[in-house]
């Protein structure tokens, strides 16, 4: 019998280590991780989908596994060390049943059945985000902290094969810093949009002959943590580890709008394909799912845990879906529920105060008796 999981919307994933698929439509949250196995040194950094038909999540952890998680089964069915390189996952993905791996030291790597065939390339050290193109697979893009924008073909990883070239001075004749934290491709043609840590949204385009920014937009004062392209790839949605989300139109480079309700740093942003939807989570531990027309806030789940990536449901009618009724479930405990649980009650006694006797000295509680006044005798 196929698993509920395969009709939940939304799969997010927690610093804890905690896969979480979200179920709009019933407004449930279902964990995949036992609470006595959370370890903070398993927290999920990067997921994507293991192929095109969405039933396959790859889930990248701060320990360096890959974990294979069925939404058919509704459970992890394999695990694979990804080592190589210093620190956490920046990107994740799937080519030709491959799995594509970036950490934070630039070490790209393509990780095929066989070791003896794997492929690495160094893409530059301070890595922020590795993105696949949809249309190419075999064509990723990379940037970071001082380091721009790359786009790499992995049939001929040598160099790249688009290499982007930092924006000219600013006023005062001073070097502008590079600072790449996130990207996407356009579909249907070359572009790169991209966030930097320095509140800007850059297009490039690699088919022109310049390599800096055909367009440049300003949002804000705080870096942009994560961004995601509208239906239609005409705007893209942006969030700022200030909490802040809108709309930037990519023909004009001006604001379109602004989504508000936020209270922590953006850590993911993703849009759905046809519908006006946009998720988004963050610190604040809450999964939000705007429409992108009227900014109406349509869903609000509070997932208890701090929220760093997450991937939302390529599915188009989701009110005609109608899953069979779900088993009943065990209580599932997260972070430190278990400890409260597991702890001894004690109960405290209640101290009654009550009116003293004028004629019986008060020895409770370690109070000094009163004194008697003395009273006076007659003439």
């Amino acid at each position: 019998m196929a698993s509920s999981a395969r009709w939940n919307h939304v799969w997010v994933g927690s610093e804890t280590g905690i896969l979480k698929g979200v179920n709009l439509r019933r407004r449930q949250a279902t964990n995949y991780v036992a609470a006595s196995a959370l370890r903070r040194d398993e927290g999920v950094c990067a997921m994507c989908w293991g192929d095109p038909s969405e039933s396959e999540i790859l889930v990248g952890c701060l320990d360096r596994s890959v974990k294979l998680f069925s939404t058919e089964k509704g459970k992890f069915t394999e695990s694979r060390q990804c080592l190589g390189g210093e620190g956490s996952f920046c990107g994740l993905a799937v080519h030709d049943s491959s799995i594509i791996t970036c950490v934070e030291s630039g070490l790209l790597k393509v990780w095929r059945d066989a070791s003896s065939e794997n492929m690495e390339t160094q893409v530059g050290a301070g890595v922020c985000r590795m993105r696949q193109n949809p249309a190419q697979p075999q064509s990723v893009g990379t940037g970071g902290k001082e380091n721009a924008l790359k786009v790499w073909d992995l049939h001929r990883p040598e160099e790249p094969i688009f290499r982007a070239k930092n924006v000219r001075n600013d006023w005062l004749n001073l070097r502008v810093p590079v600072w790449e934290r996130d990207l996407q491709f356009l579909p249907g043609s070359e572009k790169i949009v991209t966030c930097t840590g320095h509140h800007q949204v850059r297009l490039y385009d690699p088919s022109s002959p310049q390599r800096r920014p055909v367009l440049e937009a300003t949002y804000g004062e705080y870096p942009l943590t994560a961004l995601s392209l509208t239906p239609g790839a005409d705007s893209v949605v942006v969030g700022s580890s200030h909490g802040d989300m809108a709309v930037i139109d990519l023909r004009q480079g001006r604001l379109v709008k602004c989504l508000k309700g936020f209270a922590g740093s953006v850590r993911s942003v993703q849009c759905h394909p046809t519908l006006p939807l946009v998720a988004s989570c963050g610190l604040d531990r809450f999964l939000r799912v705007h429409n992108i027309e009227d900014k109406h806030l349509v869903h609000k789940v509070y997932l208890k845990s701090r929220l760093n990536c997450l991937l939302l449901t390529s599915r188009e009618k989701w009110d005609d879906e109608e899953p069979e009724p779900a088993a009943p479930q065990a209580d599932v405990k997260e972070e430190k529920d278990e400890l409260w649980d597991g702890m001894e009650t004690v109960a405290t006694k209640t101290v009654l105060k009550r009116r003293a006797d004028p004629n019986v000295r008060e020895t409770q509680l370690g109070k000094r008796p009163k004194k008697q006044k003395r009273t006076s005798a007659g003439p």
